[in-house]
């Protein structure tokens, strides 16, 4: 990896490790108001895992000792997201979660996903360029 490419992974993995924290956040408080609201308590555990690995999973990559790890991890994010926009929709679906705070959320979710996804693609083509 060049410089300058280490570099922009740096900035990019920078936007992924603060938006996916904040919105681990924004998910431990969904958590405690649909514990709060007697919602079925596994879907609640399930929301809070998936979407708090994602940040946890991105702070792996960033730390990363290979590109093969960072790689690996990126891609363990990217899947979270996936598994998180899944347990939103169910919430929203069962009644749950009100349309407004799905969306909001929802749109967080997907732009997560984005941001990992093009950071793997990335990844994994400067891997490619470098063989």
């Amino acid at each position: 990896m060049t410089k300058d490419d280490a570099a922009g992974s740096q900035v990019r993995s920078n936007v992924l490790l603060d938006k996916s924290f904040a919105f681990a956040v924004r998910i431990v408080r969904l958590s405690r108001y649909l514990r709060e609201q007697r919602c079925e308590a596994e879907l609640v555990r399930q929301l809070l895992r998936s979407g708090t690995a994602i940040g946890a999973n991105a702070e792996e990559a960033a730390g990363g000792i290979s590109k093969a790890e960072f790689s690996q991890k990126i891609g363990i994010a990217y899947k979270e997201a996936r598994e998180t926009s899944y347990w939103l929709r169910l919430l929203r679906e069962v009644g749950s979660l009100e349309p407004a705070a799905y969306e909001s959320l929802q749109a967080d979710c997907d732009e997560l996903c984005r941001i990992s996804r093009a950071i793997l693609n990335s990844t994994r083509e400067n891997r490619r360029a470098a063989s």
